[in-house]
């Protein structure tokens, strides 16, 4: 698994992605060798873990990593070269369901990129809430050098997270960007050693998850109605800080507030 101990479950969801479960935090762990190509499968599998996920209580944080190695260098080329607009829809689909699948889960979610996070791989860490890259990471939308363009969220995401100039920038030019520059660009959060970088985003997955977990959820909601028109935004909300008053999370986080201790969130 990598540098952190042993995961107390695993739950195996397909052939190339599991879900394995320490504590509260859940990894979405890809494992189709050597690049963890986006084939359907794989697609079809990740939609799965996210979904699995984000039905479990008892996860109340989420990692996805492709291993020490590699995130997920981007499509399965091979698969894809004779294939006519009739015959890829059904390829690119389910890569841009599982996107959803996973920007939708109601839990905090960090992609742990080792290695390559290319095309479809870079699309999948888009649709995370933080990116941690090792130092020797790299990451890009490529398809253009390929004679197509990103299909599975990266023309939509990328320029929300670093701003249309630079999303511009990334998609016509179809490079690579080094770590470094992906964090000065906020396409990443934090870039860490390569053997920390995994350790590192599940500690920070593990504190995530004793927090306050439907706040965290009611949030992302928020934040995710803030890309449209303003008036709605407002309302999603005020919707979602009204619900939060039935959570005893709430209560907890207040009655701590006013008894001068730290709060001690449950989830609940």
């Amino acid at each position: 698994m990598g540098p952190l101990a042993v995961c107390e479950d695993e739950a195996p969801m397909g052939e190339f992605v599991r879900v394995e479960t320490d504590g509260a935090v859940a990894t979405i762990r890809l494992d189709r060798p050597p690049a963890n190509a986006l084939a359907r499968e794989v697609s079809e599998e990740l939609g799965a873990a996210a979904r699995a996920v984000a039905a479990d209580d008892a996860v109340r944080a989420v990692v996805v990593w492709g291993g020490e190695r590699m995130f997920a260098a981007g499509a399965d080329i091979k698969a894809m070269v004779s294939l006519g607009p009739l015959d890829i829809e059904p390829d690119v689909g389910p890569l841009g369901a599982a996107c959803l699948e996973l920007e939708a889960v109601p839990k905090i979610t960090i992609a742990a990129i080792n290695g390559f996070a290319l095309g479809g791989g870079c699309e999948l860490a888009l649709a995370c809430d933080f990116r941690y890259a090792a130092d020797d990471a790299q990451l890009g939308q490529p398809e253009i050098l390929l004679g197509i363009i990103p299909g599975a969220g990266g023309t939509q995401r990328l320029p929300r997270l670093v701003g249309p100039a630079k999303a511009r920038d990334l998609v016509y030019s179809g490079r690579r960007v080094k770590a470094d520059e992906a964090l000065e660009i906020g396409l990443v959060d934090r870039v860490l050693p390569a053997n920390e970088a995994y350790a590192v985003a599940v500690e920070d997955a593990r504190r995530l998850a004793n927090g306050p977990t439907h706040a965290y959820a009611a949030a992302k909601r928020a934040l995710a109605a803030s890309e449209g028109d303003l008036a709605s935004g407002l309302a999603a909300e005020r919707e979602a800080f009204v619900r939060l008053f039935a959570t005893r999370d709430q209560e907890e986080g207040m009655r701590a507030f006013l008894e001068k201790r730290e709060p001690r969130f449950e989830g609940r």
